[in-house]
């Protein structure tokens, strides 16, 4: 199969989680940029990252890349890509911009000269002044970087963090992207517990759970590419076999989600039901204060209430002292928070063994990490 240029863009902070993601996967062609993971790759891995990757938000094909400080450069470079290869003649191709550090700044202005090249090119090859735009949806984007024009075509569709599971959210919801990058940061693996003491909707413990079984986190939804007539079908059935043929469902989990808010856990039930993983996870209402595991060398992976939509800044801090209360007596468990507290550790009453700089939605937050020792190797 001929190559392709693909963009798996990433949350900002989670590039490396994305690139080690991608590596995974088999494609070792990879350039980490702010906000991107770029990689070289056959056709097929469009549906085989669309379908794996848990962190990424989007998977992009990128047509071409060129300086742009004039209209004229723009539609000049647009016009020479080749559009037609892709998109065919009765596709729908509505354009998206953004610029950052480039002259030309006015978005609406480039998205209407990336249109109108798109177009002169297109009745290159179909030898007609109209398009109907009825067929399948191509979503070019062009993105403008310090005076570099980047044009794509998205082929995800809703972003990837939209499972396909969660379809009831508590009022401050974690994205499934990011629970992913946690439990993944975490290296928890399925033999361990975890625990997450404050679950809300139950999106920790499900990407946990569908770590823990490999499970392909689109495997359950669907995405644009798929019904673009230029891309053989042939990808997606046999990226889908595959995704199944790597289930190990067979692996036994041992993963609680608790909640003080009752409704919390009737949405994360739903939830866990709606992933196929009914029964497979522990979910019940209990205040931070009763988390008590009866288990060595486990993982709290959990996103406490912030003080912005859910709890008084009060309540954060004695959730986070009683968090650390009951971390000081479980000494080989590990425990990775995510809080945009700048106070966290005092309250906690203990520094991170590390930290990390994450951002859950537009609020700047730290994942805390806290090590504890990994168990025994079993002979």
């Amino acid at each position: 199969m001929d190559k392709v240029q693909l963009i798996a863009t990433a949350p900002m902070g989670l590039e490396a989680i994305v690139a080690r993601e991608v590596r995974e996967l088999g494609y070792d062609d990879v350039m980490v940029e702010n906000g991107k993971v770029m990689f070289q790759a056959d056709r097929s891995a469009i549906a085989r990252a669309n379908l794996w990757l848990r962190t990424s938000d989007r998977i992009l094909l990128k047509l071409g890349e060129f300086p742009a400080t004039t209209f004229d450069e723009l539609f000049e470079g647009v016009k020479a890509l080749p559009w037609p290869d892709w998109i065919p003649g009765d596709a729908e191709f509505p354009v998206e911009g953004r610029s950052h550090k480039s002259q030309l700044s006015s978005v609406p202005a480039c998205q209407g000269i990336v249109k109108k090249a798109v177009v002169e090119k297109m009745k290159q090859r179909y030898g007609t002044e109209w398009f109907p735009e009825d067929g399948p949806r191509y979503v070019i984007e062009v993105a403008l970087l310090n005076d570099v024009a980047t044009l794509t075509i998205d082929t995800t569709g809703p972003s990837l963090h939209k499972r396909g599971y969660r379809k009831l959210i508590t009022e401050a919801p974690l994205k499934e992207t990011m629970a992913a990058a946690m439990v993944l940061l975490s290296r928890w693996r399925p033999g361990r517990p975890l625990i997450d003491p404050f679950c809300g909707s139950g999106t920790i413990p499900i990407e946990a759970a569908m770590i823990g079984w490999n499970i392909a986190p689109g495997l359950r939804r669907e995405f644009s590419a798929e019904a673009w007539p230029t891309l053989d079908p042939s990808i997606w059935d046999d990226a889908r076999e595959e995704a199944y043929d790597l289930l190990r469902d067979d692996e036994p989990l041992d993963i609680i989600g608790s909640d003080i808010d009752p409704a919390a856990i009737e949405v994360a039930e739903a939830n866990a039901k709606k992933a196929g993983l009914s029964g497979e996870l522990k979910l019940y209402q209990a205040p931070v204060a009763k988390l008590w595991p009866d288990s060595d060398y486990g993982c709290i992976i959990t996103n406490p209430p912030y003080g912005e939509r859910i709890g008084t800044k009060d309540e954060v801090e004695k959730t986070i002292r009683q968090l650390g209360s009951i971390y000081a007596k479980l000494p080989t468990w590990s425990l990775f928070a995510l809080s945009p507290s700048k106070q966290f550790e005092h309250y906690f009453g203990k520094p991170s063994d590390k930290k990390r700089k994450l951002f859950n939605g537009r609020i700047e937050c730290n994942l805390l990490m806290y090590h504890g020792p990994l168990p025994p190797r079993q002979s």
